[in-house]
């Protein structure tokens, strides 16, 4: 693999690694319906507003998420909207799954009923 290739895959791995926890997963459906507070996220997941403050963090580091200042507030959107096809695509792979398991666990039962 060349150098240029690495660095590329190492870019997707970060942006992937971002979305790797439920709550960031939750902020990124969020912001995608509308801006928000690091409070208004708050009080969403339950969480503690520096947990919260650091899922932001990581997040805006991947670029998925960017903050605006407004008088007193920071808001926070979504940067890059592109990132729920993937998420979409995510959602696609757990259906087909869990297809493939219902299908299995179907002749399992049909082999234990003879």
């Amino acid at each position: 693999m060349k150098q240029n290739e690495i660095k590329l895959y190492e870019a997707r791995a970060n942006i992937i690694k971002a979305l790797a926890h439920p709550s960031r997963l939750f902020i990124v459906d969020v912001l995608n319906k509308s801006e928000k507070t690091v409070g208004e996220l708050t009080d969403m997941i339950g969480a503690d507003t520096s947990t919260v403050s650091k899922h932001l963090s990581v997040l805006k580091n991947a670029g998925l998420v960017e903050d605006a200042k407004r008088g007193t507030s920071v808001i926070y959107s979504l940067k890059c909207p592109c990132i729920l096809d993937f998420i979409g695509c995510v959602e696609d792979v757990i259906e087909s799954n869990t297809k493939t398991q219902v299908e299995i666990l179907s002749c399992c039962k049909t082999r234990r009923a003879k």
